[in-house]
């Protein structure tokens, strides 16, 4: 007779306790620290649309009664807004890409090519990290006078072209590339721009970006250089033109916060629309050794 027995189940596992009911206090300080964080941005836009005595009220008001949407209008009509936001788009623009090629190329001759003298001179690019910017500021002066660049774009984008950071950053994520590329490369008759152009810079997509959100966001608020080199209003960015909205003794606030949520609005575009990117570039570059 056939046994009709059924076989038997294996025995289930205990379910592992949920998780979720502990992660509560995590999600809590998280979200009281992004409020913290998000606050600033949103008095900004609050105050952009109250009237001056609103915004000068004790206590403060926090919601406008009457939405000023004319304080906009008086941005336009204060400063010459579009040149300004044409300049620094311009400025930030061109900073970014010179800085991604030149940092670039430096990063990976320090990194993969060997030649006499290279730590020495890295070293010396590290040096430069150590010095205040604020020191560099009356010998690049007069090199833009000597040179007649004074209230011109050149004078806001070639000293902004390359950075001992961006070539340190990028310095780093070279020298977690794996030499079995390069060697096959070589083998194939590459030389050494070849593998850098062709086989480095794509690998280095990450870092690249990282870099060239850094850069941008450093340039696009860049205002010391800027307010020095240039005293025509129609050749500043919009980081001097809005400095230009306070006063001495008196500062219309709303307008000011009207004008700087609308400088603001680019740089929070380009974060949003590439923060994972951002986020992974940096985790990718402090990983290398």
């Amino acid at each position: 007779m056939a046994d009709t027995t059924a076989p038997s189940r294996p025995a289930r596992r205990p379910r592992r306790p949920r998780r979720q009911g502990r992660l509560w206090p995590a999600h809590v300080l998280l979200s009281a620290g992004a409020l913290v964080t998000v606050f600033p941005l949103l008095w900004q836009a609050l105050t952009s649309f109250k009237s001056f005595g609103e915004s000068t009220r004790v206590p403060p008001t926090i919601w406008p009664q009457h939405w000023e949407w004319s304080n906009y209008s008086k941005v336009l009509e204060s400063i010459p807004f579009t040149q300004q936001f044409w300049n620094t788009l311009a400025m930030t623009g061109l900073r970014t890409v010179a800085q991604l090629v030149l940092c670039s190329m430096a990063a990976y001759a320090f990194a993969r090519i060997r030649f006499p003298g290279r730590n020495v001179i890295f070293l010396g690019f590290l040096a430069v990290l150590m010095v205040p910017s604020q020191l560099f500021l009356l010998p690049q002066y007069q090199i833009m006078q000597d040179l007649g660049w004074l209230n011109s774009l050149q004078a806001l984008v070639v000293p902004g072209m390359f950075s001992a950071f961006g070539t340190f950053l990028l310095r780093q994520f070279f020298l977690g590339l794996p030499g079995e590329l390069e060697e096959a490369a070589r083998l194939d008759g590459a030389n050494p721009f070849t593998i850098y152009w062709r086989i480095a810079l794509p690998l280095a997509r990450p870092g690249l970006l990282a870099l060239g959100i850094l850069t941008f966001l450093w340039s696009w608020n860049d205002l010391m250089w800027p307010m020095v080199v240039n005293t025509d209003p129609a050749k500043m960015p919009l980081s001097v033109g809005l400095a230009s909205l306070q006063g001495a003794h008196l500062t219309d606030y709303p307008v000011l916060m009207a004008g700087a949520l609308l400088a603001t609005l680019p740089v929070i575009v380009v974060f949003m629309a590439m923060q994972r990117q951002f986020i992974q570039g940096i985790a990718f570059t402090g990983m290398k050794g």
